[in-house]
């Protein structure tokens, strides 16, 4: 039963867990998250024609354009089957014409041109007026059936990852102190949120622009089929991708609180980041307006980690000055004081503008 509860908060900073303990702990949020993805590709499997629509849209979006200008296999495709809808219309129009009276034929004549005239309109009726090739193809016997089940755990695992890695997090949290925890505590809860707003942008922006950049590259010389195994794979990568890319806060938040980088360093590298998020962006399909549609938010995330970073060390500074003062005012030194020591100790914001100057020097 405390294992379980575990599972939904995190344990005390002051709490003191046996390994055992620890590892009851960790299979219990394991469970947890294991659960929860079933719960969610149960859902997804049972919705699974609205999430192929879904997952299909930027593809259908893309075929529409080619239909448009007749480019690719189902443009082309299109455009011949316009030419017999063209013919038809144009032969049954003039058959109509021919089997009135005063066309100048007989009336056994157009007599007979009458079944033609109803035969030609069941068959132009049953020509598709749609393009049919704006789906991703299929290759194999049982390849529907095992695409749909990968599209469901794909949309599973995106749908439950926020659940997953709140319960990392929340393994983790314990070793912050109840200071730290709090100031983290806001970006904690933001991770779902941010993760959400990485697979919105890489639905909406990133994965058009993929599919654009791919379907049109030297089409000229290919003739253009999207398997849907590949192309939901690949689809899959860049949601997830650009979901955890969107975890850079959390990720430059703990690096800072590992000392392993400072809030200084940080500002310092802006021009470096700026050209990292760039070449981040560049990895990215896309073209040049892509990448810098690409390239904004990435800094953004950047900008906000610093803040982030800020207001944390920020909170921590100040807990440890009102912690001293409060040592200091409680438990005087008793004695004289040594010699040497006649100067008064450095202030923690001291420490930091010394460290600063010589960063900057």
């Amino acid at each position: 039963m405390r294992s379980m509860a575990t599972a939904i908060r995190t344990v005390g900073h002051e709490d003191r867990l046996s390994l055992v303990e620890h590892l009851d702990e960790l299979r219990t949020r394991l469970i947890v998250s294991g659960v929860v993805l079933a719960i969610a590709f149960g859902v997804c499997l049972w919705q699974n024609h609205a999430l192929l629509e879904i997952i299909n849209e930027p593809l259908t979006t893309q075929t529409k354009k080619q239909v448009e200008k007749g480019q690719g296999t189902v443009g082309q495709a299109v455009l011949g089957q316009q030419g017999v809808l063209n013919v038809s219309r144009d032969t049954q129009a003039a058959l109509q014409a021919l089997a009135k009276p005063g066309s100048g034929l007989s009336s056994e004549a157009r007599a007979q041109l009458l079944p033609l005239i109803g035969a030609l309109k069941k068959d132009v009726a049953k020509i598709p007026t749609k393009p049919q090739g704006d789906r991703p193809v299929t290759l194999g016997v049982g390849e529907p059936f095992t695409t749909t089940l990968t599209v469901a755990l794909y949309f599973a695992l995106i749908f439950s990852l926020p659940v997953i890695l709140f319960e990392l997090y929340g393994f983790v949290l314990p070793a912050l102190k109840p200071n730290e925890r709090r100031a983290a505590m806001p970006l904690v809860v933001a991770i779902p949120f941010l993760f959400a707003a990485g697979v919105l942008f890489g639905y909406f922006v990133v994965l058009p622009a993929a599919v654009r950049f791919f379907v049109n590259f030297n089409s000229s010389e290919f003739n253009v089929l999207v398997q849907a195994s590949q192309f939901y794979r690949f689809a899959a990568t860049i949601l997830l991708s650009m979901g955890l890319i969107f975890q850079v806060p959390v990720a430059i938040l703990a690096a800072t609180r590992a000392g392993l980088v400072t809030v200084r360093q940080l500002r310092h590298n802006r021009r470096y980041a700026i050209v990292a998020c760039a070449v981040v962006a560049a990895f990215l399909p896309g073209d040049l307006v892509t990448l810098a549609l690409e390239t904004v938010p990435l800094y953004l995330l950047y900008e906000a980690s610093i803040l982030v970073a800020t207001l944390v060390g920020r909170s921590h500074r100040e807990s440890q000055e009102a912690a001293s003062s409060t040592h200091g005012a409680t438990d005087p030194p008793e004695g004289p004081a040594p010699p040497g020591d006649d100067a008064a100790e450095p202030t923690v914001q001291e420490i930091i503008d010394h460290e600063d100057r010589e960063l900057s020097d």
